[in-house]
């Protein structure tokens, strides 16, 4: 299997109360996502709250993850940073390190133009190891566009995008413009729409609280078995919108608390989830434990 290919889970970052993060707990849910059947991780994404990690935490968190990860398990770390410099060594640490791919945001701390995006990819490309381009419109206000992939994959900048607009049409107008290029699902509640799309590939988050529901579910619509995919994927669906949600990563570490995984807080920016959005995470996945998919 391609190393980019299968579910590969956007982990979240288990932080102790003192808010250190706990490398041992972290190395110990890398191995778990193995053991239940997930086809790798992606450290150091959003979720895993990389903005408000420090240099030495970022590194440490992709060593962890090589160190957890068993044979033939992808460790593919987002080297998403504000400037492209920055990028490219956070790629030539994970190359350094034996990652066999990154996942790279456009530029974000401004609204790029298609040129910068270009100069973005390029320099980061230099470092040698496959991108994952990830196109999150919504936090970054730059729309990867099918036109704009086919031209970063046409130059060989990329071998596959993270697709996170929610526009189910996106995977078919992506392969007429640039035919061969990987389109992997980026948002857990278009994930049934994704794979019968054939998205070969799903970056996620909800397989931190329930993977072998999750790739349950991945492997079943991807087989085009939808007589099985229709109700899991529906079942699971309240859970899964949090995940396009502004408090995803609150929400998903509640689920994980609740499922008997060590969610735990988070640094801020983020705060804790309000009554009323805690009560609906509650609600949603103390009803899905109790279908018995934990």
């Amino acid at each position: 299997m391609t190393a980019w290919h299968g579910v590969l889970v956007a982990t979240a970052l288990p932080l102790t109360e003192a808010l250190e993060v706990d490398f041992d707990r972290y190395g110990e849910h890398v191995a778990w996502l193995a053991a239940e059947g997930c086809n790798g991780v992606t450290p150091n994404g959003s979720l895993g709250e990389y903005q408000t990690l420090t240099p030495e935490e970022r590194a440490r968190v992709v060593a962890t993850a090589l160190e957890a990860a068993p044979e033939g398990f992808t460790v593919m770390p987002g080297v998403a940073a504000y400037g492209a410099a920055e990028a490219r060594r956070w790629a030539e640490h994970a190359a350094e390190l034996g990652c066999p791919a990154v996942m790279l945001l456009p530029p974000n701390a401004y609204r790029a133009d298609e040129r910068a995006v270009i100069a973005h990819y390029r320099e980061v490309a230099k470092a040698g190891l496959p991108i994952i381009a990830y196109n999150n419109p919504f936090d970054t206000k730059v729309d990867l566009v099918p036109e704009l992939l086919a031209q970063l994959y046409a130059e060989g900048l990329i071998v596959g995008v993270k697709e996170f607009s929610g526009d189910v049409r996106r995977p078919y107008l992506i392969a007429e413009q640039a035919p061969g290029l990987d389109v992997l699902c980026g948002a857990d509640d278009v994930a049934l729409e994704l794979a019968m799309a054939g998205a070969p590939g799903w970056v996620s988050g909800y397989p931190n609280a329930l993977p072998k529901a999750c790739v349950e579910l991945w492997r079943a619509a991807s087989a085009g078995e939808l007589d099985k995919a229709a109700p899991l994927y529906r079942q699971l669906h309240p859970l899964l919108r949090w995940d396009s949600r502004t408090e995803f990563v609150q929400a998903i570490k509640l689920s994980m608390d609740l499922a008997g995984r060590y969610g735990g807080p988070c640094r801020h920016p983020r705060v804790p989830l309000t009554p009323e959005h805690e009560k609906l995470v509650r609600e949603a996945t103390e009803k899905v434990l109790a279908e018995g998919l934990g």
